[in-house]
């Protein structure tokens, strides 16, 4: 589950490229993220060497390498293909680990973090 804003860098699991499934969408239409139109992008070695910080959910060595750069591979079961309530389940703990990340590095203010959708809607 990515952002379709252009910040975003996404890169689909084992480098695929298309639109997310149709599950994500659905559970993240839920929550009032619209990714109908999103298509995710292969972080480059040119956007990655732009970020602090990059969260990596599985992709392992086909990941850029960043000198500098701080890394979390959130190990995130893939939701392509699982029943609805599971996918509403990683998207929970994809949003409990966002929310953990803002507030441990004291990104935002904790009370938008508190909302349903973190501050990301």
């Amino acid at each position: 589950m990515g952002r379709s804003d252009s910040r975003s860098g996404r890169l689909g699991r084992n480098g695929t490229r298309g639109a997310p499934p149709s599950e994500v969408i659905t559970v993240m239409r839920e929550v009032g993220i619209d990714l109908g139109t999103a298509t995710p992008r292969k972080v480059t070695a040119e956007i990655a060497s732009q970020a602090q910080l990059l969260i990596t959910m599985g992709c392992g060595e086909v990941c850029p390498v960043v000198p500098g750069a701080r890394y979390e591979d959130w190990h995130i079961e893939d939701p392509k293909g699982k029943p609805l309530e599971k996918v509403r389940a990683i998207r929970d703990e994809i949003r409990e680990r966002v929310y953990k990340l803002i507030v441990s590095n004291e990104w935002g203010r904790a009370d938008l973090a508190e909302n349903e959708n973190y501050g990301l809607k």
